[in-house]
């Protein structure tokens, strides 16, 4: 059922396009605040590391994976602060439902680069003290165990969703389906 300025979404909580881009804003912000606090923090490492006495001995390959990994870096910190330039350069011209839609683009496209970071951070320090063939492998193991918990459970949990026609998830009544509390 619609009432005049609101639009039942498939969420069924029947809010107005800008109710709606507001609640959004409003949690994509909490979900930068984690984000954004975990790659400044790697990032300050990443620039500390080039000023450590050590890093003089990395062998060329161990320094490409260090530059490698700090453009990541770079780019992980402005995808992520991406959506607060967005909001600022647009503020105030009517425009939330698409500045939120872009922000979330970002923010999706920062938790990609967020994973390359770590994984190329891991494999660095791996390297350092460990050999080579296993660092190699834990890297595959970590990558695969952080792609499964940040990409492969949000899709499937999509694709639920949807399988349920928007009315549940692929839920037990609970709400909760069949993961322990």
């Amino acid at each position: 059922m619609t009432t005049e300025g609101t639009v039942r979404h498939d969420d069924g909580r029947g809010e107005s396009r800008e109710e709606r881009a507001d609640r959004r804003w409003n949690e994509l912000l909490q979900e930068l605040r984690v984000a954004q606090t975990g790659t400044q923090i790697l990032f300050g490492f990443l620039v500390a590391v080039v000023f450590q006495p050590r890093f003089t001995e990395l062998g060329t390959t161990d320094r490409m994976i260090y530059v490698v990994t700090f453009c990541l870096g770079a780019a992980t910190t402005g995808a992520l602060v991406a959506p607060v330039a967005v909001h600022r350069l647009v503020a105030g011209r009517r425009l939330k439902p698409e500045t939120v839609n872009w922000a979330a683009r970002l923010t999706l496209v920062g938790v990609v680069l967020l994973y390359l970071t770590i994984m190329s951070t891991f494999l660095l320090i791996m390297r350092m003290v460990l050999d080579n063939g296993i660092a190699t492998w834990l890297l595959v193991g970590m990558a695969a165990w952080v792609a499964l918990c940040w990409f492969v459970v949000p899709i499937v949990t999509r694709l639920r969703g949807k399988e349920d026609d928007g009315g549940g998830g692929g839920r037990t009544g609970d709400g909760y389906g069949f993961w322990p509390r």
